[in-house]
């Protein structure tokens, strides 16, 4: 199946066993739902070459396949855990490593934010925001904090049942209905 049809969700940590990546995997069933694939991109499986001095002139070819996935995404789901107040250093890498400016441009976007603190990633969700404004994304105006982010893997049955998840649920919905309306939008108009 081509990635044209499919929300790419970028997991915006490389940290080995991270929440974020937790979290990821529980999204999948919500989009599944709302007859959504949701293709995930972990940055844990970026190439390493891709950290060399030499990767911003030449691009290595193993980071092809998830630039492509970018490219060709009907829209882009960013689960962010916060790091220092802000988005993870190999998050915002990634994003400087994408083809500018086919990678954002008119490409609608969905911010999910992840922190072991009260704030639930709001400041690195803000920084995205800005990123992907400044590069022309159509961004979702609904966005999800989820704080205290460990507390949800000590009960998942609680978690599934609670406001966060719902919240997750609407937003799935909203953004798979945001990314038809902007497909639909930019077919009419070409």
């Amino acid at each position: 199946m081509s990635d044209s049809r499919q929300i790419v969700m970028i997991v915006g940590s490389n940290r080995p066993g991270s929440s974020s990546k937790r979290i990821a995997d529980l999204l999948i069933p919500v989009y599944a739902s709302y007859g959504e694939t949701l293709k995930v991109l972990d940055l844990s499986e970026l190439p390493q070459n891709m950290f060399l001095p030499t990767a911003y002139a030449e691009k290595p070819e193993e980071l092809k396949r998830f630039t492509d996935s970018v490219l060709e995404s009907k829209g882009l789901l960013v689960l962010t855990p916060e790091y220092n107040g802000s988005m993870s250093g190999v998050l915002k890498y990634f994003i400087d490593m994408l083809p500018f400016p086919e990678s954002f441009e008119h490409r609608p976007v969905a911010f999910i934010g992840v922190a072991a603190g009260i704030w639930g990633g709001l400041r690195a969700v803000e920084h995205l925001q800005g990123v992907f404004g400044y590069r022309n994304a159509f961004i979702y105006p609904n966005r999800i904090f989820l704080a205290r982010v460990f507390e949800h893997f000590k009960d998942m049955e609680k978690f599934q049942s609670g406001l966060e998840y719902q919240l997750i649920k609407d937003q799935a919905r909203g953004f798979s209905a945001f990314c038809d309306a902007i497909v639909a939008m930019k077919h009419k108009l070409s």
